[in-house]
């Protein structure tokens, strides 16, 4: 069963909806406790990543989050999350994998946000992306982006510049893209992670 940590700055209606589809059971991590009751956890995420990690903050679940060994998958912002720092609010993150999440340059990416569906490529194999395509295309709306680390991406994009479409340290795995919005391809991926 999947935990989805409720800290209000998530788009809970569209994963929840996207996880019912695929008829995987689901609950929602309000305490520090609920975290025991899942064999796998979603940090999900939309908007400000500054303003996110204050909520999170004031939840009292970081020190559980970071000591975490089961599976952990950050969406979009919740994937900032678990970096070191973003520039958008110039926030400390929780400092789980080791990289920055920087602001698109409008003169060397097209438009920002980036918005809409985009390839990705596989930068190694993964169980996340087992049976999907190298070059498949998944939906990304975003104004901040996590920058190319080949120890920690595992998929990565370019928009104007490369950067990395999902990471992974240990347990903890992130994807920029709204897998809950990228179709059969995002679907398959919430399958991956849920097995």
């Amino acid at each position: 069963m999947i935990g989805i940590v409720n800290y209000g700055a998530g788009n809970i209606f569209s994963l929840t909806a996207a996880l019912k589809r695929l008829g995987l059971k689901y609950g929602m991590v309000n305490s520090e406790s609920d975290f025991d009751l899942y064999e796998r956890i979603i940090i999900p995420g939309v908007g400000h990543a500054g303003a996110a990690m204050k909520k999170l903050i004031d939840t009292g679940l970081v020190p559980k989050i970071k000591s975490l060994t089961k599976p952990v998958l950050g969406i979009c912002v919740g994937m900032q999350l678990i970096t070191d720092f973003s520039e958008e609010g110039n926030s400390e993150m929780l400092g789980i994998i080791p990289i920055k999440t920087l602001k698109f340059k409008e003169e060397i990416s097209k438009k920002v946000p980036h918005m809409g569906w985009n390839k990705i490529f596989l930068e190694k194999e993964n169980p996340l992306f087992k049976d999907i395509d190298n070059g498949t295309y998944f939906y990304f709306v975003h104004s901040y982006y996590i920058e190319f680390n080949s120890k920690f991406t595992i998929s990565y994009c370019n928009y104007g510049t490369k950067f990395a479409a999902s990471i992974q340290k240990n347990n903890f795995y992130g994807v920029q893209f709204h897998p809950e919005k990228s179709g059969e391809a995002g679907e398959k991926l919430l399958q991956n992670f849920a097995q």
